[in-house]
């Protein structure tokens, strides 16, 4: 591939990804009226720390938020729950090795 088809085609990804995440934030702010807390930098973040907590759920955790278990999934139950604010994590920030608290 020529190397400016392949500029083109790295421009359109970066792009599309942009777009992403614009949807990403608005879908999540219009079906659960929360925006995401600052703290979740990205989509795979969020994607991330749901499927940990959902984990949790599958196992017997009991949920962090108002929600019926019946009728929802625990993968949404989980989504809901990061989105909110509800679940805390820790990540590491590049070049001291020390944890930093993010979240609520």
């Amino acid at each position: 591939m020529p190397t400016q088809a392949k500029r083109k085609l790295e421009t359109f990804n970066l792009e599309v990804d942009k777009i992403i995440m614009a949807t990403t934030h608005q879908a999540v702010e219009e079906t659960t009226g929360h925006s995401q807390a600052p703290a979740i930098d990205s989509k795979y973040r969020l994607i991330i720390l749901a499927a940990q907590r959902s984990k949790q759920l599958q196992r017997g955790a009991r949920p962090r938020i108002e929600i019926d278990p019946t009728k929802h999934k625990v993968t949404r139950i989980a989504l809901e729950e990061v989105v909110q604010g509800t679940v805390q994590f820790h990540t590491k920030v590049d070049g001291d090795g020390e944890a930093s608290e993010d979240g609520q």
